[in-house]
């Protein structure tokens, strides 16, 4: 499933298209425009992207930023958001095959939005299960720090007078942006803290060893490819041992994510 590492490969993925020009839009599936704040229709959408260039592609959390306009000067944001399912292709190509929890087809019917450029070529959002959406301006003051920019003060910050489970606070996207649930899961496994611990018991030494593990689980596991190949992964699932000390992983629903930990070292 997309989580920030799989958004910032779509994120390099879509530099291949800067420069160029949009001559057509499709909103193939008009539910793709479901979270549009000015309840902007398919004709609309269109009318405002075409004929804007592709300056610029960044990322915030899970969302894809595309920045277009006229010559230099940026008019509006393209905002992909890509749920549980979605990819992104260029020119036909995807940056990640293959997703967690779909299909393994890779059927033109699933596209949901599609642009096509001057001179040839296509970007779209190819979303099986019609969890992602597009937004024409979307609103990011809602969304916490990006989870690749987290500093200590701000980890504090986040789990301070919290009662929640800190899985549930790391998966709060309007506290800590781009952490998904397999992040998640990874993220405390490295930092032996149990998941259903309140975010606000947590202690200054494992505060530390928390966002030390955000980071390092963040870089490695971007340079490995995906969110699906940490340590850890393997062992999500029924009969499943620890890698670290070889326990049986226990499973529960945190956050309203299922999630699993090792009960001999995460506490």
């Amino acid at each position: 499933m997309p989580e920030l590492i799989e958004v910032e490969i779509y994120r390099q993925t879509a530099t291949r298209v800067l420069g160029r020009r949009i001559s057509s839009v499709e909103v193939v599936d008009p539910f793709a425009l479901r979270h549009d704040r000015l309840g902007r229709g398919a004709a609309d959408v269109a009318a405002a992207i075409v004929g804007t260039t592709v300056l610029a592609a960044r990322r915030h959390g899970k969302l894809l930023l595309v920045d277009l306009g006229h010559g230099s000067m940026r008019d509006l944001v393209l905002g992909l958001r890509f749920g549980m399912t979605g990819r992104l292709l260029v020119d036909d190509r995807g940056g990640i095959d293959e997703l967690l929890y779909t299909s393994d087809r890779n059927d033109p019917v699933w596209d949901r939005f599609r642009v096509r450029f001057a001179g040839g070529g296509t970007l779209a959002v190819r979303d099986p299960r019609r969890l992602g959406a597009v937004e024409i301006d979307p609103d990011v003051s809602a969304f916490g720090v990006d989870a690749t920019k987290l500093s200590l003060s701000e980890l504090r910050r986040v789990l301070a007078g919290s009662s929640a489970a800190v899985k549930a606070r790391l998966l709060d996207q309007h506290v800590v942006c781009g952490i998904g649930n397999l992040l998640a899961d990874e993220i405390l496994w490295r930092a032996a803290i149990a998941p259903g611990v309140a975010a606000s018991g947590i202690g200054a030494p494992r505060v530390r060893r928390l966002h030390a593990a955000v980071h390092d689980t963040l870089a490695e596991l971007t340079e490995r490819g995906g969110s699906h190949l940490g340590d850890v992964m393997e062992a999500r699932r029924p009969g499943g041992a620890c890698p670290r000390d070889g326990a049986p992983m226990r499973v529960a629903t945190i956050g309203g994510r299922t999630t699993w930990w090792c009960p001999k070292h995460q506490h």
